[in-house]
């Protein structure tokens, strides 16, 4: 997936939205209900990258199979890993769609609002 393909991918979730905060480099992906972020897409070195919230013991799990997923840039290290995903190409990276996505949606997952008790 390009940078673009990342940005609608999020997009399919539902209260998602982009945002620009920092510069046009930077998209973070937003949950609308609490303003909480579960992406951060931008390039780093050439390199398409996105950090992705997980839980300590699957960010640990995935940067041990995984090459190109590491402790996350500019974040906490426990709780977010970057997957970096080639230079303009995922051909580059190690990292299968399928398992990106399966990513995203784990992060989207951790940060929704939680359901009130009785509703």
């Amino acid at each position: 997936m390009d940078k673009r393909g990342l940005i609608e991918y999020c997009l399919t979730y539902p209260d998602a939205f982009e945002d620009y905060p920092f510069d046009e480099n930077w998209t973070v992906m937003r949950h609308g209900g609490n303003k909480k972020s579960f992406a951060f897409i931008y390039e780093r070195d050439g390199r398409l990258c996105i950090n992705l919230k997980c839980d300590p013991f699957d960010a640990d799990f995935l940067r041990q199979i995984y090459r190109d997923v590491t402790p996350a840039y500019h974040m906490n290290k426990t709780h977010w890993n970057t997957v970096t995903l080639g230079a303009g190409s995922p051909c580059d990276s190690d990292m299968p769609d399928d398992e990106l996505r399966r990513m995203i949606r784990r992060s989207y997952n951790l940060i929704k609002p939680k359901a009130r008790a009785g509703k």
